[in-house]
């Protein structure tokens, strides 16, 4: 397996809006960022993934760019930006940004331009059709409208927003548009920044013809496109290349097989992917699922391209309350998804407060919401006469907003995140559940973690080891047993994900070996003394190194 620096790493989200305050408007911003670095780098991490910055009107939290190469004001200023690369750098980190490219807002200069008049030179930058049978040019949704399609009236013809209708796509297939995107990239590269977060990506190309859907809510038609890959091709070579930098692609609805065309090694492409047939596509937990999972993405990448390990981010419930425990377990089962994560192979992701534990959130109103996609989903549903309630109890655990409360960082007012008027309401637990009490706590979750990545910073089969799933527990509802194996050095994790103690026969592959705990999430350890069996407590993790 070829080594690379970035593969050995381990990365860490900041959702800045939501990190740290510095001026008190409500806002977390980059000189908050730059004040909590020591919070970030005394964990162990590598790199930094910052959410986007730009110049926004701030409809969907900065995912609708209107300026790429300006910072939003309640982000701070470029002057700012500059000096948290610097202070990210001088700490031995590297900062990697996240971009989008398929889409703009549409109060970029370039959307305006485009709606001006049908013959504007900018036109052709963006997706515009004539009207079909007086409505919309085809059936297609979009992620957060139940039409792709806007009629602007002033020229008579529908543009194509795959997200909001506020957010419209670009034309890749122009070679204006790309040689423009390319150009900003490189400005951005050649600033310093160690590599991209591509936001979207899979949605650059579109089907040829615009045709009607046969099921228009499945909306794995906006996705992985003939020519897709073309675009990912030249993308290398007229931007990253002769750069050493990192980018990750967002692939929504890909398969290993198409996975591995985002990322295969001999491609040059991208260098990670992130698949979401976990967090897209697996609501609640499901461990056998999960198994499988992970098997066919080792078989259809492992040496030949690289995968990214993650249970949330920004836009999916908290993976302790999603996935785990965050009632009676709560520390453990934080602990457990944190060892899993960081034993699977794959390069693993933290996202802020991940590593206190923090939990999803469920607000009484949904004026307690800022998430546009579920306010539009909600709208929708309610519009069309459902219970305002029951849609709300629905919408719930899925919110994107579960995962946006601010950064838990005392027991103060607000959580210590702000002096001001939070933008989005703190989660109620933040006085028993914050960084101050888990830094003065060494059995905690935040200890954990530094631990953990340390043992994976000094042990390269965390990183380059083959995996190998203990076929005794393959079925197993509760239990994933596995080992990783680089040479002569094999170990073996075993984790109990669930509320209930579990008993262990040994692997029949630790037979007449001895065995050495290298860590474990439970502060008192079981004696072993050459037992044929052991006991799991609920939501324990095990690593051992095998002699």
């Amino acid at each position: 397996m070829k080594k690379i620096w970035w593969k050995e790493a381990v990365v860490y989200q900041v959702y800045w809006r939501s990190f740290y305050d510095s001026d008190g408007d409500g806002f977390g911003d980059l000189e908050g960022v730059i004040q909590k670095l020591d919070h970030i780098q005394g964990l162990g991490v590598d790199i930094i993934w910052l959410n986007p910055v730009y110049e926004s009107p701030d409809l969907d939290n900065g995912y609708d760019i209107s300026d790429y190469e300006a910072i939003m004001p309640k982000a701070g200023t470029i002057e700012t930006w500059d000096r948290l690369l610097a202070e990210v750098h001088r700490r031995g980190m590297k900062l990697i940004m996240d971009l989008v490219v398929n889409h703009t807002s549409d109060r970029h200069p370039w959307f305006v331009e485009s709606r001006s008049s049908r013959d504007n030179p900018k036109r052709d930058w963006y997706i515009w059709q004539d009207a079909k049978d007086g409505g919309p040019p085809n059936n297609w949704r979009s992620y957060f409208a139940p039409s792709a399609w806007e009629l602007d009236a002033a020229t008579d013809q529908y543009y194509f927003h795959s997200f909001a209708v506020e957010q419209p796509d670009l034309n890749w297939r122009n070679p204006e548009v790309r040689e423009a995107v390319y150009g900003m990239m490189k400005r951005w590269l050649d600033r310093g920044i160690d590599g991209f977060r591509l936001d979207a990506i899979a949605l650059l190309a579109k089907p040829d013809g615009y045709p009607d859907a046969e099921k228009p809510e499945d909306i794995r038609y906006l996705t992985n496109n003939p020519g897709l890959h073309d675009y990912l091709r030249e993308m290398n070579a007229r931007a990253f290349a002769g750069y050493d930098i990192v980018t990750v692609g967002e692939a929504a609805y890909v398969t290993p097989e198409e996975g591995l065309k985002f990322v295969g090694e001999d491609r040059g492409e991208l260098d990670m992917l992130f698949h979401f047939e976990v967090c897209d596509e697996m609501p609640v937990w499901d461990m056998l699922r999960y198994k499988r999972i992970q098997r066919r993405w080792y078989e259809g990448l492992w040496g030949k391209g690289s995968n990214s390990q993650f249970l949330n981010n920004h836009d999916h419930t908290r993976q302790v309350t999603r996935y785990g425990n965050d009632g009676t377990y709560r520390v453990q089962s934080a602990k457990l998804l944190a060892t899993m994560l960081h034993t699977l192979p794959g390069i693993p992701y933290i996202y802020q407060g991940e590593e206190i534990g923090m939990t999803g959130v469920r607000f009484p109103s949904i004026e307690d919401y800022n998430d546009i996609a579920m306010k539009n989903r909600y709208a929708e549903e309610t519009g069309m006469g459902r219970d305002p309630a029951t849609t709300l109890a629905s919408l719930q655990p899925l919110s994107r907003d579960n995962s946006r409360t601010p950064m838990q960082w005392d027991d103060s007012p607000n959580a210590g995140f702000t002096a001001g008027d939070p933008w989005i309401k703190i989660n109620h637990n933040y006085r028993e559940l914050n960084v101050a009490r888990d830094l003065a706590d060494p059995d905690s979750i935040y200890a954990y973690y530094r631990r953990l990545i340390a043992l994976r910073k000094e042990n390269e089969v965390m990183t380059y080891g083959e995996f190998e799933e203990c076929p005794e527990w393959a079925e197993d509802e509760h239990l994933y047993v596995y080992t990783r194996t680089l040479n002569d050095v094999s170990w073996l994790i075993l984790l109990n994900h669930g509320d209930n103690a579990a008993e262990l026969r040994w692997p029949e592959r630790t037979k007449g070996r001895k065995l050495r705990l290298l860590l474990g999430n439970y502060p008192e350890q079981v004696a072993e003394d050459g037992a044929e069996v052991t006991v799991l407590r609920p939501h324990e993790a095990r690593i051992y190194a095998l002699a």
